[in-house]
């Protein structure tokens, strides 16, 4: 059987600091796919894999998680986005810690970044080329929390976070062909989604499919989590995910806890790392 081999990133916020240590390990040992999907942080976190910038994520999350102009409340009530759009998406990566968007160009791997559409509910998947204004305009969607974040046009459409419609995107990538998957999770083994407090709900009432994509989301997060399980048990899928609950904010702002997080990532891949490889037919 010829294998098509993926790599699903979960989002999480700055949970995504393990899933950041688990791919540049994968990167350092030249572990390549055909394509790759990302959620969320998975999106913002997971390019740096087709640009081949072992170190660049965490790199600038330490470096910049204290900054206002990255993530505050100021931000917020400024701009209306917690993460200032124009610092994170325009300044840090063409000035401060730049993106190598001729290597991401350039990589075959296939990369996939999903949105929720505010009209419908939905998850929309874009297919990145370039690593130009309109891949990062995608990454800025995928990553922007209801909320927390303004709706992001593109086109004739808008959109927020990925993850409230698909946040575990494997049947995505099962539905482009990818049938030999790498998953990582941002929550350890046994986490089930609780539902969002009603005041979420509330807060989105601009929004209807948002807030019922809200209102639902621990339910279709629980049965992803389920199809996942079930997909590694029968040996369909790879899964990498923390060891134990990572005790890190989503806006965290400890460089030290940031670290903590990479570094289980780190450990987490180079111990599965053998039969990882064995499961890619590597060996």
């Amino acid at each position: 059987m010829n294998y098509k081999t993926g790599l699903v990133l979960e989002g999480g916020a700055m949970r995504g600091m393990f899933t950041c240590g688990v791919i540049d390990v994968l990167m350092e040992n030249n572990i390549r796919f055909d394509g790759a999907a990302g959620i969320s942080a998975g999106a913002v976190f997971g390019c740096n894999y087709k640009s081949h910038q072992i170190g660049r994520a965490i790199r600038y999350n330490k470096n910049y998680c204290k900054d206002p102009r990255y993530c505050s409340y100021r931000s917020l009530i400024k701009t209306g986005d917690l993460y200032g759009a124009d610092f994170c998406y325009r300044e840090l990566p063409d000035v401060l810690d730049p993106f190598d968007k001729q290597t991401f160009k350039n990589d075959p791997m296939e990369f996939y970044i999903g949105a929720t559409d505010v009209k419908t509910g939905k998850c929309v998947y874009h297919k990145c080329t370039d690593g130009g204004g309109n891949d990062l305009l995608w990454m800025r969607a995928s990553a922007s929390m209801p909320i927390a974040s303004k709706p992001v046009r593109i086109g004739d459409s808008a959109y927020l976070d990925g993850g409230i419609a698909d946040s575990i995107p494997y049947e995505y990538m099962e539905s482009l062909g990818y049938n030999r998957n790498v998953i990582v999770l941002t929550q350890p083994k046994g986490y089930v989604k609780k539902k969002s407090p009603f005041i979420i709900q509330m807060a989105l009432h601009k929004y209807p499919a948002i807030a019922e994509g809200m209102a639902n989301r621990h339910v279709i997060y629980n049965r992803q989590v389920e199809g996942v399980e079930k997909r590694e048990a029968d040996g369909q899928a790879f899964v990498i995910r923390p060891p134990e609950k990572i005790g890190i904010g989503r806006t965290e702002k400890d460089p030290e806890k940031l670290e903590k997080a990479y570094r289980t990532g780190r450990l987490e891949a180079e111990r599965v790392l053998p039969e990882l490889r064995a499961f890619l037919g590597l060996e």
